[in-house]
């Protein structure tokens, strides 16, 4: 079974959700403080990381910035109503998703579930399949296979939303992709207009990417519409 890792200070929420989850069919290891959550979070042992922002001491956004220069698993985040300002700055450090508080326990199950599938592409015995040539678009380079990313002789580090907004925007380049359609195949869910968290993982998948030698940026906005990502053939710089 796949194995989560749970950060929150509040022991009842965590028995509630280990209760949930493992009906579910997952295992669930808890921990209730930043330092800790750190170290079990680059332990290794888990498939995906649900955190609390609001934590005591070291801060759910520091452990996430911490966790996000070694490790690019994914990351859930947990805030609460009216917290607008550490969602967004937990999805610019590098957060895949974020559950406003309180929460429906289907709806964490599913926003689990669809992040773990667009993280691994393992097959049964857990090796990578060889089954997709990669992508290329000018200097850059995206390899399904090995879930990595080059630009020119650089490696990219992303996380996976990044990884699978890039992996759609190469395969459409040169043409306008809507932010509903992004938000349907990314993040799994209905679009809402009022949400922004795409724009935010595409402004941070932007900085990433860099611009050409030209001063262009790879990725374009189109108002109103969505992303383009152009054809740049030069070379790119960060």
């Amino acid at each position: 079974m796949d194995r989560l890792l749970v950060i929150d200070d509040d022991v009842e929420l965590c028995r509630l959700l280990r209760s949930y989850l493992e009906a579910e069919r997952f295992q669930v290891e808890e921990v209730h403080d930043g330092e800790q959550g750190v170290v079990r979070s680059l332990s290794g042992n888990h498939v995906l990381i649900i955190l609390d922002v609001m934590l005591p001491g070291m801060s759910g956004i520091e452990v996430l910035r911490r966790v996000r220069i070694e490790s690019s698993i994914p990351i859930l985040i947990l805030t609460a109503r009216g917290e607008e300002v550490h969602k967004i700055v937990g999805l610019e450090i590098g957060a895949d998703d974020y559950l406003l508080k309180p929460f429906n326990p289907r709806e964490l199950v599913a926003r689990i579930r669809a992040l773990l599938r667009r993280a691994s592409q393992l097959s049964p015995r857990g090796m990578k399949l060889s089954l997709h040539p990669p992508i290329t678009v000018g200097t850059l380079l995206l390899s399904k296979d090995t879930r990595e990313v080059r630009r020119g002789d650089e490696t990219l580090e992303l996380t996976v939303v990044e990884f699978n907004l890039l992996e759609i925007l190469m395969q459409s380049a040169g043409r306008v992709v809507s932010r509903e359609e992004l938000v349907k195949i990314v993040q799994g869910r209905a679009f809402n207009p009022l949400d922004r968290s795409i724009d935010i993982h595409v402004s941070h998948l932007r900085k990433k990417l860099g611009s050409a030698a030209n001063g262009l940026e790879w990725i374009k906005t189109i108002r109103g519409v969505g992303y383009l990502l152009r054809n740049l053939g030069d070379q790119a710089r960060p």
